[in-house]
């Protein structure tokens, strides 16, 4: 007999934290290995810069653009309470970064996820691995391995292609079609929403 009841065992999933529903790569502890399937043939590429709260320096915040952003773009978008971020020198802004994001399946969490990244060594290996001969056809049909090395600016991300988990393969189409069922939507991104579910504003 279970220790907890089916009912709040699926409460329990239900309310788990909203960062479980993304794999960033900074949040990767080095000497750590992450394994995925990718659940699209191509990612979503937007820009991304970050903001400062006016009233709480220390929070910060994504502001995301379907294109370039002009500087008029920026302020209208950062509105009043927000600041542009500066970089480490303190001097100048931090730039605004090509960013994708793109569905996966974390094996390790056993759920779907959205990857984003604006690493430019990420994208790097991902376009070398796409052309290989192995993978041109389909990147969906291998699983990938993102391993982080070091800390700060010494920080290092190696992304390896793998086999696919052929056992898995039931359980992931499944997640997937649950989650696109739901209403799952890279693009709300862009507004700062949740790619999982609709505002219920």
């Amino acid at each position: 007999m279970p220790f907890i009841s089916t009912i709040a065992s699926e409460d329990a999933k239900q309310s788990s934290n909203t960062k479980d529903n993304y794999l960033n790569p900074s949040s990767i502890k080095s000497g750590q290995k992450v394994r995925f399937t990718l659940l699209a043939e191509e990612p979503y590429m937007f820009y991304e810069l970050w903001g400062n709260d006016v009233n709480d320096p220390q929070k910060r915040k994504p502001f995301r653009f379907t294109e370039d952003p002009t500087p008029e773009d920026i302020t209208h978008k950062l509105g009043d309470n927000f600041v542009r971020s500066l970089g480490r020198d303190g001097k100048a802004f931090e730039p605004c970064r090509i960013a994708h994001a793109v569905p996966v399946y974390n094996y390790d969490l056993e759920r779907v996820q959205v990857f984003s990244w604006t690493q430019k060594t990420i994208t790097q290996q991902f376009d070398v691995i796409s052309q290989l001969e192995d993978y041109a056809d389909s990147m969906t049909d291998c699983d990938f391995y993102l391993s982080r090395a070091g800390e700060g600016t010494d920080t290092k991300y190696t992304v390896q292609a793998a086999p696919k988990k052929k056992a898995m393969a039931k359980t992931v189409d499944d997640e997937w079609d649950a989650a696109q069922d739901e209403g799952f939507d890279l693009s709300r991104l862009i507004d700062g929403g949740d790619p999982f579910k609709e505002s219920e504003e």
